[in-house]
């Protein structure tokens, strides 16, 4: 129906300035690629924290 006549809104939205610096988008995504590293170790390292405490409680 709208497309028909070529309508357009009765205003623009004004222009939209990027949020972010170029200095804050690569500390993001510094962010993101550590926790995503994190993610892939931290399961490890937690497994072998239980165990050493198990084996710790094994001997005592």
């Amino acid at each position: 129906m709208y497309a028909e006549g070529g309508w357009k809104p009765p205003w623009e939205p004004p222009r939209r300035e990027p949020r972010l610096t170029k200095r804050q988008e690569r500390v993001l995504i510094w962010l993101i690629a550590v926790n995503a590293l994190l993610l892939l170790i931290a399961p490890i390292g937690g497994a072998t924290v239980i165990q050493a405490i198990l084996a710790i409680l094994r001997q005592g």
